[in-house]
């Protein structure tokens, strides 16, 4: 089988990468260029996908709304399109993704139906009537380009496009086809031209621009291709390809036009190009139909190259590949599909398999391709021979690689020049420049001209215009002319070696790095180490760090380090170290080591500085901690040590150490360590540490506990420090034991302004203890003590303490400074310590004004002192004090002496009366109450009566006080002297009182208590007795209520006695409370007749009192009432009568309800006559209709709707209808035009033709379906028919139409309906699927064309479970197909092969979503049509898993049978196909296909492969054997293998690649062995790299084959002298250079001696280098100057570090 030209590959699976497979057509999705695809995705949220093609499993997500989406062909720029609301506008933006930026935007006048992308800076923009183009930049807006032709209106805008120039647009649009062939899309393009501003009108489905270079032309001829399909008159279809030039160009040759045929095979008749694509790189035209159809076609020749069908599924957009000369396409299934010229095949392929040579030359000239050297060579030869060498050189230049080779040159430059012309050479190289790129070869020869010349400019040139091949060669001839563009070459060629060698010369060692990197070149790093070492110390550094960058690094790190610090570089070192270990890996510990040692060791303040740094973890903690201890840094070492002795050892070096970095290092300490740490602080030097054990113990106080922290201060006896410590602490802490221990320190340590500080703003501390402890330590200042007594109320404490020492000053201080409301407490604290009098009244009178009098009559009062206040009192008093507390106390004093205390308790305003009441109760309760009554002392008041029994005056202070609040508390429960109250109140207060306020306050206070009997009491005293209040309205409602609730034997006698009361109120009550003869009573005594007759009928329910009474008032009212009463008792006549009596016509509603009920319509139609005068209302109109018709009198019905009426017609005609009255239904339908129910009513009175009528005025579902179904019933099919064509237009309604005729057996008569309902203009899908399911039931012969014809119209689920049930297998696999269930389809074809067709079922196989169904199609295939198994599989190759496809053959023993597929899926390169077809081949014996797939796909088990072959009868499969050892490496096994078959060839090759000398040396042996000298000398120099001259040598010596290993021992001698050659000249430039450097050494060393007997005698030295930071450690030894010494050695210290930045 021939290899197509065509390649066809799926790039991007659109629904893998997450792209919503309803979103990929033709108005959602975009492809506009090689680079993005875009893909607009609506819903419920809507968004853009941006699929980059250079990663499409990344697809960018953008949440916008747009109507079309169009990514720029180049960038990251969208253009979207928005339909303006409300208007018939689009609105387009140009935005920037990636600065996430908008760019430009524009409103267009009208809508626009098509855009694209026409360059990577223009969009062209359709609208319905012209083309606009918008340039993205700047601001300027669309501007119109040209109008569009007549030939597109209506047609659907599918593709334009602009020429490479701007000079020449198509625009091609679709539209239905003709009536004659109305599936075949018909196309129409318009062409327009800039120049001459004009239009032409085409028919054309695609078309695409081109060019072609006409031989002789200077320039390239501008061309237009377009594909048409149109149907012709006689009923036939013409496909044409067109290519035509546009704009000839005078004086150049014109292309001629050219036409060919698109050949579209039967199955494709309706099937049309949707796009055509140019190919610049090959030349030709790619040509995509709707259906997957790809044709290829010759830009020239408009010759056919390919055609095949590319996709199952159908195609709508399509775009160019410039990148590859192929074309994108994209099917609706979302496979992004890639179509490209195969360049390996192509040629091959035009040539043989189409017999065109001459296309096959033309297409390897254009394309650079390979294949045409057996065309071109010939005739090359024939041009060559006969001195046309110009002609010569063009055809080689054109030849694609076949003629361009060595021997070409060889040739041309043989052939002499001709004096005045360009050499032939020149004139090749000339022609190949101006074709496009030299390869590499020609590369060299022309530049080694060139320069020859001198004329490197030109080189500069070319290489600018990249029309040289770069490679090594090329490289290496310009590097002594131009190191930099040789480096270039050296690039571009990946010439690695060269590249890192001529970097490192340049010293551009970080981009060494990369490179080497990128490429993954490994060099030879030690040495280029070692060579800057001695040249180039920084560059040696950066080669370095180079060398540590990489992973794994190619030098061992300690290697590379150990190499710096030989030469003494520990600075090189360092940095080298210090970049290798910034990852902090636990395998670098040793070297994190080695750089901190080192620089401890020397350098110790940049091994602080690393340290400092943090990034180093992982060294030895110990060891480094030890070094930082010996150099001085003892913080360092403090952070490193681990164990408690070190750590206290190291810490009392204060001297040395930040205090705040050992206060943070204190933190990291456990809470023993840290207590451990501070104690030897303070034990090593109290005072010098003190401070900072301070610092630390504030620090951390949570973690060590200020408690540990106190008990370790005192256990050392520091009071200072327990003072300094708790002073921070007591800011924040709440512990009581600490705030008094800072009392003690502060206290010990002589702070007594602290003392009395922390005494007086302290919260915390224990007052008990520090009372106690200040009292013991007797401080000269008692102002802590005061602070502390006064705080927490220990004054008697305070002053007892006081006087007892005799600190009387302090005492009148506190009183009279402090707290003089304490004064009551020292006075009482003084008295008990019988002080005398005097001292305390002046200490009184003293702080009078500030003195709290209550306080200290209380004190005073307690030990019977009052009187020595007399004075005191009085003398406030004079002094207008209102104070209650003075005259308090002066009233007691009164009482106590009897001093006329009741002139003071009735005229003193100043006094407390409750205090003073309080004070009098047990002296007398008489001067109690005056005192109570005269402060409004209630409760106080009741109680002290209530205690001796004065109930007159509680009763008379109760009435008068005239609140609510005391009478609910004297008339509660709870009060057990409420009686005796009562009594005095009834008897006694009330009586006495006029003011009626009073007397409401006392009843209503009765009422809240719930007393009525009291209550009736107190009430018949005031209202039945002769007094001020017996005419009260109020009292006698009162007092009949009262007796309502309490005793309701009295209300009809307080009725018959009173006249005052209020009796619509009262009677109500009486009504509520069930008392119906008092309220009728009440009623009727003031006449209120509606509410005494609704007594009467509601409440006694007595028709006859009512009636009589009715009679007897005769009012309307009342007669409606008893007419109510009436009606609710049935008796509709009576009430009718007095409704008439009564002339009320509100109750209609209730007499038209009652009536029903009773069936008394003869009664109801008098009542509604004399409602109709008095009211217009509808429903009476409406029940007077119906009465006449339930009375049977049709002709008054008749007559009353004649008349003007309000009666709703229809309900009394539906009445009628469900009670069987159907004449006046009728009646009523007519008059009310209710056609549908006129209808219902004929089919009842069996009038079905006039029921149809009526039905169809009214043309309702309901009304068609009623009389359908009775028509049915009633066999009358015809009009059944008619009524059912009405319905089934219906969806809803057609199952119930269905099921009725079906129930019912009518089944050709359902079948009729239906297919007279297909053919109605209101069809829809319901009617198309019912008819299917009947035919798949009823009639299955014609079920398969009724899909055919209409599968677009059916339901297609339901038609399958129909299909199903009547074992329709092929209608059923056709469904599936039409529904895109191919899996289904695929089964059912293989379960019933009644069903299968080969055709379809290949289609249907690669559209199945189950992978696994491939594999049953493989079994079916060969179990029922194994002839066309290949056929199949060539569909499923880029689907199956090869392997299992593999193993499904191999186990049904039919590899054989799927030999071609094999061939075609081994391009995978998987094992199981691999050792398929190779068993093929041997089993074939086709030893070249065993040796071409083995070279080909290396995916095999080659071991067992090579040992099969190894025992083959056949020698080239035993060669093939040795072939497979020498791949893997088996070298011993190949050559044993090729030593016995005797190919000595193959065993001498295999010792030359193995590399192994001792096989080699054997394979000497086994020819001297054997006797083989021709073989032995051969071996030689096969083998020569291998072989020792010393075993050679002694070998030949031997065996006399000194003559055959001559010619070995002349090379070697050759070798072995060129190599001591260079040594020697090597060793003397060392020797040269070692001079030169003792000379510069001996020099300095007199320039220093020089300098230094200038300084004066007693000047140190100056520093030498490497010892600017210092002497030594910390002023201590220094070691002697290292810098250099006399004898030219290297110095072993290291020059100033400058800033530690680095580090």
């Amino acid at each position: 089988m021939a290899t197509p030209p065509v390649t066809v590959k799926e790039v991007v699976s659109l629904t893998s990468a997450g792209v919503n497979p309803a979103c990929i057509s033709f108005t959602n999705l975009t492809m506009e260029s090689e680079k993005f695809i875009c893909v607009r995705e609506t819903g419920a949220a809507n968004s853009v996908v941006i699929v980059d093609m250079e990663n499409p499993n990344a697809p960018m997500k953008r949440p916008i709304t747009a109507d079309s989406a169009l990514m720029n062909p180049v960038s990251k720029v969208i253009a979207l399109k928005a339909t303006v609301a409300g208007a018939s506008q689009d609105h387009l933006q140009i935005f920037n993704i990636e600065m996430k930026s908008k760019m430009k935007s524009h409103q267009m006048p009208e809508s626009v139906v098509f855009w694209t992308w026409i360059s990577p800076n223009m969009l062209g923009i359709v609208t319905s009537t012209a083309v606009y183009h918008w340039s993205m930049e700047g601001d300027s807006a669309p501007g119109k380009v040209f109008d569009r032709t007549g030939n597109l209106n209506g047609a659907q805008i599918i593709s334009y496009r602009a020429s490479q120039d701007m000079q020449w647009f198509t625009l091609v649009g679709i539209a239905p086809g003709d009536p004659s062939r109305p599936s075949l899309v018909k196309g129409n393009m318009q062409l327009y031209s800039v120049a001459q501003q004009r239009s032409q009108a085409l028919e054309a489905h695609a078309a695409a621009f081109a060019t072609h270079h006409v031989p002789g032309n200077a320039a390239k001829s501008q061309l237009v291709a377009f594909a048409q399909k149109v149907a012709q008159p006689d009923g036939s279809v013409s496909s044409k390809l067109h290519v035509i030039e546009l704009g000839a160009v005078a004086g150049q040759t014109n292309f001629t036009k050219r036409q060919a045929e698109l050949f579209f095979p039967p199955d494709f008749a309706d099937d049309f190009p949707v796009s055509m694509h140019a190919s610049d790189k090959y030349g030709v035209l790619y040509v995509i139909t709707k259906n997957g159809l790809l044709f290829v076609y010759d830009v020239a020749t408009a010759t056919a190259i390919y055609r095949n069908k590319v996709s199952n599924d159908p195609v709508f957009i399509a775009c160019a590949a410039p990148s590859n000369g192929g074309v994108y396409a994209v099917n609706r299934r979302g496979q992004v599909l890639l179509m490209n010229i195969n360049e390996a095949a192509v040629v091959p392929f035009v040539s043989g398999q189409l017999k065109n040579p001459e296309l096959a030359l033309q297409l390897a000239q254009r394309g650079n391709l390979p294949g045409a050297e057996a065309l071109v060579m010939p005739k090359f030869e024939s041009l060559f021979a006969a001195g046309d060498y110009k002609s010569a050189a063009e055809l080689a230049a054109a030849s694609g690689g076949a003629l361009r080779t060595q021997q070409t040159i060889q040739k041309f430059a043989n052939v002499p020049a001709v004096p005045g012309q360009n050499s032939p050479l020149l004139q090749y190289f000339g022609i190949c420049l101006q074709r496009g790129q030299l390869n590499s070869f020609e590369s060299v020869e022309l530049a080694r001209l060139v320069l020859a010349q001198n004329k490197k400019q030109l080189l500069d040139t070319w290489m600018g215009e990249d029309k040289l091949e770069c490679s090594e060669a090329l490289g290496d001839l310009l590097t002594m002319v131009d190191p930099e563009m040789a480096l270039r070459v050296w690039i571009k060629a990946k010439a690695n070696g060269k590249v890192v060698a001529a970097l490192a010369q340049k010293g551009e060692f970080e981009k060494m790095g990369k490179y080497c990197e990128m490429t993954g070149h490994k060099p030879d790093y030690g040495y280029m180490l070692q060579s800057a070492l001695m040249h180039n110390p920084l560059g040696a550094v950066q080669i370095a760090i180079q060398i540590g960058k990489q992973v794994p690094p190619p030098m061992d790190p300690n290697a590379v380090a150990d190499l710096f610090l030989q030469r003494n570089m520990i600075r090189e070192a360092t940095s080298f170290l210090l970049d290798v270990l910034k990852g902090d890996n636990e395998e670098q510990a040793g070297m994190q080591t080695k750089v901190l040692e080192i620089n401890l060791v020397t350098f110790p303040n940049v091994a602080d500085a690393i340290l400092g740094q943090g990034k180093l973890t992982h060294y030895d903690r110990p060891r480094v901690a030890q070094l930082c201890e010996k150099a001085g840094l003892y913080m360092r070492a403090l952070t490193h040590y681990t164990e408690i002795t070190d750590l206290k050892r190291c810490c009392v070096n204060t001297h040395s150490i930040d205090p705040q970095a050992l206060i943070e290092w204190f933190g990291t300490l456990s809470a023993e360590w840290a207590l451990e740490c501070v104690k030897e602080l303070l034990v090593s030097n109290q005072r010098a540490n003190l401070q900072i054990v301070v610092n630390v113990c504030k620090e951390y106080t949570e973690q060590l506990t200020a408690t540990s922290i106190v008990a370790l201060l005192e256990e050392q006896g520091s009071n200072d420090g327990l003072f300094f410590y708790l002073g921070a602490l007591v800011a924040t802490s709440e512990d009581p034991e600490m705030h008094f221990k800072y009392i003690e320190s502060a206290a010990k340590s002589g702070q007594i302004k602290e003392v009395e500080r922390i005494t007086r703003e302290s919260n915390f501390y224990d007052p008990e203890k520090a009372k106690v402890f200040l009292m013991e330590a007797k401080l000269p200042d008692a102002r802590p003590l005061i602070n502390v007594c006064d705080r927490f109320n220990f004054v008697g404490d305070l002053t007892t303490y006081l006087y007892q020492n005799n600190m009387m000053r302090y005492i009148e201080g506190y009183v009279q400074k402090v707290n003089p409301s304490n004064a009551p407490f020292v006075v009482g604290a003084l008295l008990d310590q019988e002080c005398s009098e005097d001292f305390l009244q002046n200490l009184i009178l003293s702080v009078r004004s500030l003195l709290p009098v209550g306080p200290l009559v209380e004190e005073v009062g307690k030990r019977n002192r009052l009187k020595m206040l007399t004075p005191f009192l009085e003398h406030l008093v004079s002094e207008g004090s209102t104070d209650s507390n003075v005259h308090n106390a002066l009233g007691m004093i009164l009482i106590d002496s009897n001093s006329n205390p009741e002139h003071f308790l009735a005229t003193n305003e100043h006094y407390d009366s409750k205090v003073v009441g309080k004070y009098c109760e047990k002296r007398d309760p008489n001067l109690a109450c005056v005192a109570y009554k005269r402060g409004k002392c209630d409760i106080e008041l009741v109680e002290v009566t209530n205690k001796n029994s004065l109930f007159k005056l509680q009763s008379r202070y109760v009435v008068e006080r005239m609140d609510v609040e005391l009478w609910a508390h004297v008339l509660s429960d709870e009060n057990a002297h409420r009686r005796n109250l009562i009594d005095q109140v009834v008897s006694t207060a009330l009586p006495e009182s006029k003011n009626p306020e009073q007397v409401s306050v006392t009843v209503k206070a009765f009422m809240t208590a719930e007393m009525p009997q009291e209550l009736i009491e107190l009430l018949e005293k005031i209202v039945l007795q002769n007094s001020a209040f017996n005419n009260n309205p109020n009292l006698q409602n009162l007092l009949i209520l009262t007796a309502i609730k309490a005793d309701k034997t009295r209300v009809m006698d307080y009725i018959n006695r009173l006249d005052a009361f209020n009796g619509p109120e009262v009677g109500e009550i009486a009504v509520g409370n069930e008392l119906y003869e008092e309220a009728f009573a009440i009623f009727k005594k003031f006449d209120l007749h509606l509410d005494a007759m609704k007594v009467l009928l509601e409440c006694l329910e007595s028709l006859e009192r009512g009636l009589e009474y009715a009679q007897r008032v005769d009012t309307p009212e009342v007669w409606s009432q008893i007419a109510k009463a009436q009606l609710a008792a049935g008796d509709v006549g009576a009430a009718v009568v007095a409704y008439i009596k009564a002339g009320d016509s509100s109750d209609h509603s209730d007499v038209i309800d009652v009536a029903k009920r009773c069936d008394d319509y003869q009664a109801l139609v008098s009542y509604l006559v004399m409602v109709r005068k008095k009211i217009k209302d509808a429903k009476v109109d409406t029940e007077l209709c119906y009465a006449y018709a339930r009375i049977d009198k049709l002709g008054d019905l008749e007559e009353f709707i004649a008349t003007p009426n309000a009666a709703n017609r229809n309900a009394v005609g539906n009445r009628c209808f469900d009670e069987g009255l159907y004449e006046a239904a009728k009646v009523m339908f007519i008059s009310d035009s209710n056609w549908g129910a006129l209808a219902s009513t004929l089919v009842k009175l069996h009038q079905f033709q006039a029921a149809v009528e009526a039905a169809r005025k009214a043309n309702t579902s309901k009304t068609w379906k009623e009389i359908c179904f009775a028509c049915v019933d009633e066999r009358e099919f015809r009009l059944a028919q008619l009524c059912g064509l009405n319905i089934i237009v219906q969806a809803d309604e057609l199952d119930q139409i269905s099921e009725y005729y079906q129930v019912r057996g009518k089944f050709d008569e359902l079948l009729a309906l239906m297919e007279a309902g297909v053919g109605l203009e209101r069809a829809h899908m319901g009617i198309f699927t019912e008819l299917g399911i009947l035919y798949a039931k009823h009639r299955p012969e014609k079920l398969m064309e009724h899909l055919k014809l209409f599968s677009t119209r059916v339901n297609i689920p339901r038609l399958i479970r129909a299909c199903e049930e009547m074992a329709a297998w092929k209608e059923l696999s056709f469904l599936y197909i039409a529904y895109d269930e191919f899996d289904n389809a695929a089964g059912v074809m293989m379960q019933h092969p009644d069903a299968w067709e080969h055709v379809s079922f290949k289609d249907v196989c690669v559209k199945v979503a189950n992978v696994e169904i491939y594999y049953k199609a493989l079994q079916f295939y060969l179990e029922e049509h194994p002839t066309q198994l290949n056929d199949l599989l060539t569909v499923l190759t880029p689907r199956v898993d090869h392997s299992r496809v593999v193993d499904l053959m191999r186990k049904r023993n039919h590899l054989a049978l799927v030999k071609p597929y094999l061939a075609q899926a081994q391009t995978h390169n998987l094992q199981a196909v691999n050792d398929a077809v190779n068993e093929l081949c041997i089993d074939e014996e086709d030893y070249e296909a065993l040796r071409n797939s083995i070279d080909l796909y290396d995916n095999f088990d080659q071991i067992a492969l090579a040992q099969r072959c190894e025992s083959h009868e056949l020698i080239e499969f035993r060669r093939i054997s040795g072939h497979i050892y020498q791949k893997n490496h088996r070298w011993k096994q190949s050559v044993e293998l090729a030593k016995r078959d005797g190919l000595f060839k193959d065993a001498m090759e295999a010792c030359a690649q193995s590399g192994d000398k001792e096989l080699a040396e054997n394979l000497l042996k086994y020819f001297i062995d054997t006797q083989n000298k021709e073989c032995f000398a051969a071996a030689l120099y096969t083998c020569y790299d291998l072989l020792r001259p010393d075993v050679v040598f002694e070998l030949a010596w031997m065996h006399g084959l000194m003559d055959y290993s001559a010619p070995y021992m002349i090379q070697f001698m050759r070798d072995y002298a060129g190599k001591v050659d260079a040594l020697v000249a090597d060793k003397k430039d060392r020797n040269t250079e070692k001079v030169e450097a003792e000379k510069e050494a001996v020099k300095e060393q007199m320039n220093q001696n020089l300098y230094a007997q200038l300084l004066p005698a007693a000047l140190p030295a100056p520093p030498m280098p490497g010892m600017e930071h210092g002497n030594g450690m910390n002023g201590g030894y220094a070691p002697p100057n290292m810098g250099g010494s006399p004898n030219g050695m290297p110095g072993m210290g290291m020059p100033p570090m400058g800033g530690m930045g680095g580090y």
